[in-house]
């Protein structure tokens, strides 16, 4: 069984535990070794006056850094955080007053464990106390630096996190700018020819063109969007392409109830569906079926564009230059789940060279999605809206 997770607070108290137990045994091996003291007591000493040393700093740390935060806060020059790095003249004063009673207390709780009489600093002579003090704030400053040290690396990470984020949220954005007006443009010039050969099918065409471009500015702002929302937008577009190609273009969808609700980037299978029927089903004589698929598989979200049309070359496609959509679905895919998805090409049956098909996969990471009925089901019919 793996060990139960522990939340912040918790992992907070006990990593300061094993910090304060560290310097426990280091302290106290550096006592009996210098100054020959038993081990025992020195250990219980040590360990009492390093626990309490450490919670009287940070209640003292956290208790005046909010009440610093309070008063710049009337004055409109709060920080972020309550509880921010207060800066080194308060920092220092918590640990002088921290250090004195924690060790007195320290001390006390020692005596009670011990049966030994321990002198506390507010018994002891002046030079006691300065000496006692000087080697007490020792591992306190070092534990100080240590935490700011770790505090800073944590803050510049976020801030570099949310940096990457943002570039990545932009880069998202100009990818789906550059894929909207692709998609318009070419289907506008297909209307175009259009209109001058089937008007009622121009006009069948500009309604499907108006309902595709309400659902597209509605929902290709978001960041994410069910994945059933992709595969209505992806309907509306095929019901424009078979305006214009009539019966060569068959459709058909494979959707799971359990998939529905996956978050996907919109505008994902957009361009991949636009190469099926550009490279594939038009150049072939009697067209053919495009299969758009859904499913969960090793742990991921696969996502098929496939057609048996006349097939293209999947490694000039995987270059660089090898078509605008096949290169904004990777870079689309690289921006927002990173190196964890691709996409692959695939000539269906290469004993066909005038056909044979094409298959476009995705692999991405399956997100969590809202609750909905586990039983998989198969899509529309061909031809028919999801």
């Amino acid at each position: 069984m793996s060990p139960l997770p522990l939340s912040p607070p918790v992992r907070w108290i006990v990593r300061h535990v094993l910090i304060v137990l560290t310097l426990t045994v280091v302290i106290s091996l550096a006592l009996v070794a210098i100054f020959n003291q038993p081990l025992r007591p020195t250990l219980i000493y040590c360990f009492f006056i390093s626990l309490f040393c450490a919670a009287s700093i940070n209640l003292l740390r956290y208790g005046l850094g909010w009440v610093r935060w309070r008063l710049l806060d009337r004055l409109g020059r709060a920080p972020a955080e309550p509880f921010d790095w207060p800066g080194w003249p308060l920092m220092v004063l918590c640990l002088l007053l921290g250090t004195a009673v924690g060790y007195s207390l320290g001390v006390e709780v020692a005596n009670m464990v011990t049966g030994l009489q321990e002198k506390s600093l507010l018994s002891s002579p002046l030079r006691r106390v300065f000496s006692v003090m000087v080697i007490a704030l020792i591992p306190g400053f070092g534990a100080t630096l240590f935490f700011l040290s770790r505090h800073r690396i944590a803050a510049a990470e976020a801030r570099a996190e949310t940096l990457r984020r943002q570039a990545a949220e932009t880069q998202l954005r100009l990818l789906e700018s550059q894929l909207e007006p692709h998609m318009l443009f070419n289907t506008l010039a297909n209307l175009r020819v259009l209109i001058g050969m089937d008007t009622d099918r121009a006009q069948a065409m500009l309604d499907h063109l108006i309902a595709f471009l309400r659902a597209t500015l509605s929902g290709s702002r978001a960041e994410r969007h069910p994945l059933k929302d992709e595969f209505a937008r992806i309907a509306d577009y095929l019901a424009l392409m078979q305006v214009r190609m009539g019966s060569r273009l068959r459709f058909e969808f494979e959707l799971p109830d359990a998939l529905r609700e996956v978050p996907v980037p919109p505008l994902l299978l957009q361009p991949l569906v636009e190469n099926a029927i550009k490279h594939g089903l038009e150049p072939h004589v009697g067209g053919g079926t495009l299969r758009v698929r859904a499913a969960e598989a090793e742990g991921q979200l696969w996502l098929d564009v496939e057609d048996d049309g006349a097939g293209f070359d999947a490694e000039a496609a995987r270059s660089p230059e090898g078509g605008f959509g096949t290169v904004q679905v990777r870079d689309r895919l690289a921006v927002a789940c990173g190196p964890q998805a691709r996409l692959e090409l695939t000539r269906l049956d290469l004993s066909r060279p005038a056909g044979g098909g094409t298959r476009a996969r995705i692999r991405m990471p399956l997100l969590s999605p809202t609750p909905t009925s586990t039983s998989a089901a198969s899509g529309p019919a061909p031809g028919t809206a999801p």
